[in-house]
């Protein structure tokens, strides 16, 4: 009984972390809270979280750093590319519909500049969201998708359906943004299957989060940080 007591909460470090946040996300849409108070909560729990419940799991060394800062420039220029060189892009159907949601500024510039509501916001997208992410993507779904005893499944283990099921996944949770979604997922679970390494994809995320957040500020589409 012990033992399936241990084995029926393995999966907690790696899936409460994420399953907060889309909590979060939710709640923010239908209650009136500040922004200033919802992003300083959301980042001060999940941190938490991350350091009380997930700390044991988590690997932050990379065992390939170049060649993963690399990868996630090239994720980020790959997720901003097409709305650059087919500006309407985004606009189609398949992108914009009742399924996936509209791409909207999701408050006004002005709460969005606000160093209160900023850099909250830049430091779940660079530091939280990769690790959070990363452990339940990589590290738990594309095991649990070969055997529910994922302990067992060594990280980066290919798996077909594994592989595919977890990219496609991972794209429907970027709404509109699903095609690069899709490309970003097989990129980083093909750096997971390549490289065994929970701190290599961790970093690749926080690259493409860190390059996309430059270009938000830089350039106003607040829309990518729906």
């Amino acid at each position: 009984m012990k033992v399936e007591r241990k084995a029926d909460w393995a999966a907690l470090p790696y899936v409460l972390p994420f399953a907060v946040f889309l909590a979060f996300l939710a709640i923010q849409k239908y209650l009136p809270i500040p922004p200033e108070v919802v992003y300083s909560v959301r980042d001060l729990f999940l941190a938490v979280i991350l350091f009380t419940v997930s700390r044991h799991v988590i690997e932050l060394h990379s065992l390939h750093r170049l060649e993963t800062v690399i990868l996630g420039i090239a994720v980020f220029l790959i997720w901003v590319g097409p709305d650059l060189i087919f500006p309407t892009y985004r606009r189609h159907w398949l992108f914009q519909n009742a399924i996936l949601g509209q791409l909207t500024q999701p408050l006004p510039e002005s709460v969005l500049r606000n160093p209160l509501v900023l850099w909250p916001r830049i430091i779940q997208a660079v530091i939280i969201v990769p690790i959070l992410e990363e452990l339940f993507w990589r590290a738990w779904l594309m095991r649990w998708l070969i055997s529910p005893q994922f302990e067992k499944v060594p990280l980066g283990a290919y798996q077909a359906g594994s592989f595919w099921i977890t990219a496609v996944l991972f794209a429907s949770e970027h709404g509109p943004y699903w095609d690069v979604g899709l490309v970003a997922g097989v990129a980083y679970n093909w750096w997971m299957v390549r490289n065994r390494s929970l701190g290599d994809c961790i970093l690749a995320h926080a690259v493409t989060n860190a390059c996309l957040c430059g270009y938000v500020v830089a350039t106003r589409h607040w829309e990518y940080w729906q």
